[in-house]
């Protein structure tokens, strides 16, 4: 019986899977065949590579010069998309504003409101 031999794309997989054994590390991959396994951060990437790197206007004087500038550019970017980004599908507020009303609304749950006697916890 002739056996197709191994292709170096699934040969490299099975090393790879291997090595994650040997080293007593869990791949961080979803089920096969799971299309949505990466779908968060393709979709970051698309939006990274429009808004910064393909956009004339985040590329000063129309190229970087340095590593140092392209670092400089990404850190602003993400600082940005994090922290001053109206975001649509949240009511076109930031999404650290949302997380912070979140964290607010997360700490306060649970507690009753009690009536506390004046002069309470003080010596």
């Amino acid at each position: 019986m002739l056996q197709r031999p191994v292709e170096r794309r699934q040969y490299r997989a099975i090393r790879y899977t291997e090595r994650l054994v040997e080293a007593d590390v869990v791949a961080s991959v979803g089920s096969k065949g799971d299309s949505y396994d990466n779908a968060m951060t393709e979709a970051f990437n698309s939006l990274f590579k429009a808004e910064c790197i393909r956009n004339p206007v985040m590329r000063p004087k129309g190229g970087w010069a340095s590593i140092r500038d392209v670092e400089i550019t990404v850190t602003e970017y993400v600082d940005w998309f994090n922290h001053r980004r109206l975001h649509g599908e949240i009511g076109l507020i930031p999404p650290i504003e949302l997380e912070a009303l979140h964290r607010a609304s997360a700490n306060t749950a649970g507690y009753a409101q009690e009536n506390v006697p004046a002069g309470a916890g003080t010596n």
